[in-house]
């Protein structure tokens, strides 16, 4: 027990020392720890904030991206990396610790699980102050857009982006019928978006990007599912070794899981006044030889389908 003890306060004067910011949260979003960096940039003490939920420190982040990303760590187990770019300053963090004649500090955000025997999953938010690093960027945009283009993760939501998905339905086409396995592909589209953006503004239309590709990302639950970023509002979902009846089972829980998050929104015409999705769904049986574009074509037509139908509902186009 005495080692145990002398290794925490080691490690406690560790993060204390260090340059960058160090927040451990529990399960419950409860901050457990709390550095002096971050006491020092934020001005808040850590005896004023230690035990307290994170979001009621940070109430404007609970819908942010660092929302999603903390449930990821602690749900799921998933370390992310929030874009600079897209999230500059989202801690109200400052050089000398007050805003008074102040900018926020530019910040580079990573969410990382911790996993320790025996114990309940946290997570840790590291946070640098790349305010200088800022200025280079800019004399480097051209080539910072570039790599952006050719890595595997939208830059707003966090999950796969096109070029990803274009990968990985390859992979799974390929694999599909060398194994002689079913794989599907959902086609989703966000009902009513642009009159969404148009009446509650593009940030909050990117908020209500965020949180539903957080909430979509988190069902598909094996390894080889991937949800992609298709392109604007819509995402599609690749599911290997899944039949009809599956993805047609997995499209309705979608469907719900979607309209359960109850984003408000007062300029569609459904029924219901909130947030919902149309879903397109088509199927590559076993043995069924068949090219990228035709599957991917049937569920352009299925969610077109389900578009013209009312909204909010699933169609299947059969192959």
């Amino acid at each position: 027990m005495p080692d145990a003890l002398h290794r925490l306060a080691l490690l406690e004067s560790i993060l204390g020392a260090v340059n960058l910011g160090a927040i451990v949260l529990d399960e419950q979003h409860r901050i457990v720890l709390w550095n002096h960096w971050m006491a020092r940039h934020s001005a808040c003490r850590a005896d004023a904030v230690l035990g307290q939920d994170f979001f009621a420190v940070y109430p404007d982040l609970r819908h942010k991206r660092i929302a999603s990303a903390i449930t990821q760590a602690l749900r799921d187990n998933f370390q992310s990396l929030l874009s600079q770019t897209l999230h500059k300053a989202p801690f109200e963090l400052y050089t000398h610790g007050t805003s008074e004649g102040q900018e926020r500090m530019q910040q580079a955000i990573a969410v990382t699980p911790i996993n320790l025997p025996g114990s309940p999953r946290h997570c840790l938010i590291q946070i640098n102050d790349v305010t200088i690093a800022v200025g280079r960027e800019k004399l480097l945009r051209e080539q910072t857009m570039v790599l952006r283009s050719q890595t595997f993760s939208d830059g707003l939501t966090g999950i796969a982006n096109r070029r990803h998905f274009d990968v990985a339905i390859e992979k799974e086409m390929r694999r599909a019928m060398r194994t002689g396995s079913p794989l599907s592909l959902l086609m989703i589209d966000i009902d009513h978006f642009k009159d969404y953006n148009d009446h509650y503004g593009h940030q909050q239309g990117d908020d209500c990007l965020i949180r539903v590709a957080a909430e979509l990302a988190a069902m598909l639950q094996r390894p080889t599912d991937l949800l992609a970023r298709y392109g604007g509002e819509e995402f599609a979902a690749i599911l290997p070794d899944t039949d009809a009846a599956q993805a047609l089972r997995m499209a309705e829980a979608i469907r719900e899981r979607a309209a359960g998050l109850r984003i408000p929104h007062a300029k569609t015409d459904n029924e219901v006044k909130h947030i919902t999705v149309s879903i397109g769904i088509a199927t590559q049986q076993p043995q069924q030889q068949l090219a990228i574009s035709a599957l991917i074509g049937a569920a352009d037509r299925a969610l077109y389908l389900a578009k013209g139908a009312g909204r909010n509902r699933v169609m299947v186009q059969p192959l």
